[in-house]
């Protein structure tokens, strides 16, 4: 129960801060800053991703190469 009111009153801090202040009269404004943060963190966790697939997909080329070799 704890976890579920500490979730919404995040989601609430994280809503706060990206409404903008002139169209609502209350926010952070901080919509662009965010917009920012995702369009520059977007390819960075790409690579992250492209890299922990090549090294999942080498894994298991070396796990069926083993299993390969033991049922032999």
């Amino acid at each position: 129960m704890k976890a579920l009111i500490i979730g919404f009153v995040f989601i609430v801090a994280a809503v706060f801060a990206i409404l903008p202040k002139e169209i609502l009269g209350f926010g952070l404004g901080w919509g662009e800053d965010v917009l920012a943060f995702l369009k520059g963190g977007a390819p960075v966790l790409a690579i992250l991703f492209g890299l922990i697939a090549i090294f999942i997909g080498i894994a298991d080329i070396k796990d069926r190469a083993e299993a390969k070799k033991d049922a032999e």
